[in-house]
């Protein structure tokens, strides 16, 4: 399966602290540059979307107004506003590709952005608590975290103790983000420091450690989403071998929470439709919100079996020179996770990949990606095929 709507350009902010005051700001930083990467004008674009989570990190809402308001020749350009948790940003992408392939349309632009640092520290972890379902777990302590410490709790229970090997998979994460220059957090703080309790590095949640969670950050970018036909002529065109989405029921409670079932579907009806198998892949851009949901989704994607994701990281297969290098970028991990910018950040990332534009990330080789977005603890899943068509 080839879907007919491409990725034709992108644009992506530094993550971290931005000086751009709002959401607003973030839109007109990558709007025009992605148009300008992809050699289309704003005259050309007729739809646009954008994902942004919100939540309480402004009171301004309707995010689809927002566009117009920063990029005025959009004026009259059909847009709207997805949240999806922390997939709002492949949610906003999966949402212009399909009014591009309804036919409605020949080419879209699709933003996914967040200010995160605009609100105070101690009221981000009840914003995030939005993704968790909050009848039964909005009492947890340490807001998000604490639903991944209870997570990773019940993997160590279950598989023994792997905090060395979630240190394994931090390390070499902002050892990654070293050479992406958009990541929020440049530092390769090394195994030692990730792997030991100190005043730097201590507790957070359960046995989660600062080092195993991503980081609160302001961005946003940008993807150039166009019909095959309306991308000829074009310089860059990146198409979709296959995508899918897959839920998985909201409360952790009817679940058990250590298997990421609709993960491993997402992955699984992903790779039939590309008619591959997880070996073909060049590399992975995986949501490694913390290092606990890297490690589990080593198991949803294929590459072990459950319960012993952390033998992936122990043997290296992830690292850059490994079987199957996972989140070259730096991932979340060290890149940031503004929440809405997430899976639109991880297609760019993709996509520079396979048109051999990522630089020092530079996979060498890489032909095929697999992206894997999610929102919540594994409650909405998706999962990209890309491959470089010119």
């Amino acid at each position: 399966m080839t879907t007919d709507s491409v990725i034709v350009g992108w644009a992506h902010s530094k993550f971290g602290k931005s000086e751009a005051p709002d959401i607003e700001a973030l839109i007109a930083e990558v709007g025009y540059a992605a148009l300008e990467h992809a050699g289309v004008s704003t005259d050309d674009i007729d739809f646009a979307s954008i994902g942004v989570l919100n939540s309480g990190f402004s009171k301004q809402g309707f995010e689809a107004g927002l566009i117009s308001a920063a990029m005025p020749e959009l004026q009259y350009v059909p847009a709207v506003h997805v949240e999806n948790a922390c997939a709002t940003g492949t949610a906003a992408l999966y949402t212009a590709i399909d009014y591009i392939e309804s036919g409605r349309g020949k080419v879209a632009l699709v933003f996914g952005a967040e200010k995160m640092t605009g609100v105070p520290m101690s009221e981000v972890g009840d914003i995030l608590l939005a993704g968790s379902y909050r009848r039964e777990e909005d009492q947890v302590e340490n807001g998000f975290a604490g639903i991944f410490g209870q997570i990773t709790q019940s993997y160590f229970q279950k598989y023994g103790d792997r905090s060395a090997e979630m240190a394994m998979i931090s390390a070499k994460n902002h050892a990654n983000g070293m050479n992406n220059p958009y990541a929020h957090m440049q530092k390769d703080f090394g195994f030692e420091f990730c792997n030991t309790i100190s005043d730097k590095n201590p507790y957070v949640a359960g046995p989660l450690r600062r080092t195993d969670c991503s980081l609160v950050s302001d961005g946003a970018a940008a993807l150039v989403i166009a019909s095959r036909d309306a991308a000829e002529g074009l310089k860059r065109v990146i198409g979709f071998r296959a995508r899918a989405q897959k839920n998985d029921i909201f409360p952790l409670s009817r679940r058990e929470m250590t298997d990421f079932t609709g993960a491993h579907l997402a992955w699984a009806q992903a790779k039939e439709l590309a008619g591959i198998s997880l070996a073909d892949l060049s590399f992975v851009e995986t949501h490694d919100c913390f290092t606990t949901a890297e490690m589990i989704e080593y198991e949803a994607m294929g590459l072990t079996a459950i319960g012993e994701g952390w033998k992936a990281a122990r043997e290296g297969w992830t690292r850059m020179d490994g079987r199957l290098p996972v989140n070259p970028s730096g991932g979340l991990k060290s890149k940031g996770h503004p929440i809405g910018a997430t899976g639109v950040s991880q297609h760019v990332m993709a996509a520079m990949q396979l048109m051999n534009e990522a630089g020092d990330m530079q996979v060498k080789g890489a032909n095929l990606a697999g992206v894997f977005n999610m929102g919540g603890a594994a409650v909405t899943n998706y999962v990209s095929i890309l491959e470089r068509l010119k």
